[in-house]
């Protein structure tokens, strides 16, 4: 459909995973590419959180904002199943966007 926007929410951790970051974005290249510079939330540069290790595709951004409050709200052991699921590896899927 011509115009139709995507609306992304992704999963960002740190080098040594310990640190996990559930975000909200309509372009997730332009997004990830902040975090990894250093321009992105404080948290995210506090924690040196630039690793892209998940993230799910939505039409409109109500439903995505709605699907990263649930995940914020949720235990850090959801978001590993997550991970897990989609990304076993744990490998940083910024190479392929």
């Amino acid at each position: 459909m011509p115009g139709r926007r995507n609306y992304f929410v992704y999963i960002l951790t740190n080098v040594g995973r310990r640190v996990l970051y559930v975000g909200v974005t309509r372009d997730l290249r332009r997004r990830v590419a902040q975090h990894r510079a250093g321009r992105g939330a404080g948290f995210t540069r506090r924690y040196g959180v630039t690793h892209l290790v998940w993230y799910e595709v939505h039409a409109n951004p109500i439903s995505a904002i709605l699907r990263e409050k649930q995940l914020k709200a949720g235990s850090r052991r959801r978001k590993l199943q997550l991970i897990h699921a989609g990304n076993p590896g744990w490998r940083d899927l910024w190479e392929d966007l």
